[in-house]
């Protein structure tokens, strides 16, 4: 009886601990790409709410370079407290350490937190550009085998795996022009030193709807809201096409549980508060919250959907 008693309150003890948890300093969001680009506006846009929720201020900290791997291995050593979490994607989880040697695993070095967003890609091309459509775009490039030159976020961005997957199943052969984020490669893009670039959509529709950018096709399998008339790839003729991108939320390793139960609750209320959903929306990005065990499964299964591609589209750091 008494021993029952003794395990009653340290369960009692325990979650009054877990219900206890606040941030007792500002906490540190890593993100692996300068400003200006699509992770740096996600982080942005869910900073003051976060903050508000949390009690104290969440500063980004953008860490670019090695195509994000930085910012992780920044983050896979900080202290497991709960002051310093970092942006995940499938760039820097799955299509990085399936290219290269990176300084951290994606699986034990991290605890996930929750999926944030889905976002897809979206190309977009300079005025100067022949091709007004996605069939001419494809047309163009094939009448010239490796002159189009498309910018992306990185080597093995999203932007670059989508990329890699329609010359896969199109045939054509295009090079490309990696950068350290999306910022610099759509002032690129805009100073017309660069035909086209597959984009984070949120980096491309200001400027599409602007004008300054012709929007030739987007990557998932339904038109984005944002820009009701571009095409998805798929409607354009390349039957079967998809490739979404999404951004998760992580701590490092060894985080307690209680910690991230209270980071994962926080985060999903900000992402389903209709104002932060709305403006997400405004830029082509879809909230969507999780929990921090289904966001694990997601990871797992995106790797066995997405790690025969990028052996088949022979990726290489």
């Amino acid at each position: 009886m008494r021993a029952i008693a003794v395990v009653a309150y340290a369960l009692i003890a325990s979650a009054a601990h877990a219900a206890e948890w606040s941030p007792t300093k500002s906490i540190r969001f890593i993100v692996g790409n300068p400003p200006g680009g699509a992770t740096d506006l996600v982080g942005r846009i869910l900073q003051p709410k976060l903050t508000a929720a949390l009690g104290k201020q969440v500063v980004i900290d953008n860490r670019a370079g090695a195509n994000g791997i930085i910012s992780l291995e920044l983050l896979k050593h900080a202290e497991p407290d709960g002051h310093t979490v970092g942006l995940g994607h499938i760039g820097l989880l799955i299509v990085s350490p399936a290219i290269q040697k990176v300084p951290f695993d994606p699986h034990k070095d991290f605890a996930p937190i929750g999926l944030m967003v889905s976002l897809q890609n979206i190309i977009i091309t300079h005025p100067s550009v022949a091709a007004k459509s996605f069939n001419e775009y494809i047309n163009l490039a094939k009448a010239k085998p490796g002159a189009m030159q498309y910018a992306t976020s990185g080597i093995g961005s999203p932007g670059h795996l989508a990329a890699s997957l329609l010359e896969s199943m199109t045939g054509v052969q295009l090079t490309h022009v990696p950068y350290k984020g999306g910022g610099p490669a759509i002032t690129d893009l805009l100073g017309g030193q660069l035909p086209s670039f597959f984009a984070v959509i949120s980096t491309g529709v200001p400027h599409v709807q602007s004008g300054k950018v012709r929007g030739i096709a987007v990557t998932s399998t339904r038109r984005a809201e944002a820009v009701p008339d571009v095409p998805t790839i798929a409607e354009a003729g390349v039957k079967g096409y998809a490739a979404v991108n999404w951004y998760g939320l992580h701590a490092p390793a060894k985080t307690p549980a209680h910690i991230i139960e209270r980071l994962n609750k926080e985060l999903v209320a900000v992402l389903k508060s209709p104002d932060i959903v709305q403006q997400l929306k405004d830029r082509g990005i879809e909230a969507t919250p999780t929990s921090a065990a289904d966001y694990a499964k997601f990871i797992r299964d995106e790797e066995a959907k997405w790690l025969p591609v990028i052996r088949k589209s022979n990726i290489r750091p």
